[in-house]
């Protein structure tokens, strides 16, 4: 038996590789409450979780696609009908978080979306959190946070890197106007 030993001359890499379990029903339950135990997820992150661990298992054990798939749609809308996922309650909990630390709507809405939250959420929460605190008082948040313009620990060396500051504003998602607003501005706290 040739097998393939790993670099420090150890195990073989066969063994260093653990088995996955065959999927169940029940196997993806218990994988579900377990993800959801431990993370804050919408269904298009729970699906994708599960839906890994499907392929995995199938790779390995073979089987029937469709049906596991159905295990996991079945699944989903039981999580969803008990109230362990919320995608309206998520989205709000995570635009409001990242508004206070001086993101952007528009890097808001992207990181709703790419979690799988649908446009219409996105857009009711981005303006939701925008109402609790302007697009202003975010970017003035995320030039104290970055030390840009007014808030350099050196003064006088805001001039020099002007240019440097409002990119690094514009590439957090605000519009050039409110960069050059912040950054020619002075350091003054947000409002409540």
């Amino acid at each position: 038996m040739d097998e393939t030993r790993d670099e420090a001359g150890g195990r073989p890499r066969e063994a260093r590789q653990k088995q996955p379990r065959k999927v169940s029903p029940r196997y993806l339950e218990n994988a579900a409450l377990h993800y959801l135990k431990r993370y804050s997820a919408t269904v298009s992150q729970l699906k994708r979780v599960l839906m890994r661990r499907v392929d995995r298992s199938l790779r390995a054990h073979g089987g029937d696609k469709a049906e596991a798939v159905g295990w996991v749609d079945a699944l989903v809308e039981k999580v969803v009908r008990n109230g362990l996922i919320n995608d309206q309650a998520y989205a709000e909990t995570k635009a409001h978080s990242l508004r206070a630390s001086g993101r952007s709507a528009r890097v808001i809405a992207q990181k709703l979306k790419l979690k799988g939250v649908s446009t219409d959420v996105v857009a009711q929460k981005v303006a939701q959190a925008s109402q609790e605190l302007s697009e202003e008082d975010a970017a003035r948040i995320w030039a104290r946070k970055k030390r840009l313009g007014p808030f350099r620990k050196d003064p006088s060396t805001r001039k020099d890197h002007r240019q440097k500051d409002l990119a690094a504003l514009a590439r957090a998602g605000f519009p050039f106007v409110l960069a050059r607003k912040v950054i020619d501005g002075e350091a003054e706290a947000p409002r409540d």
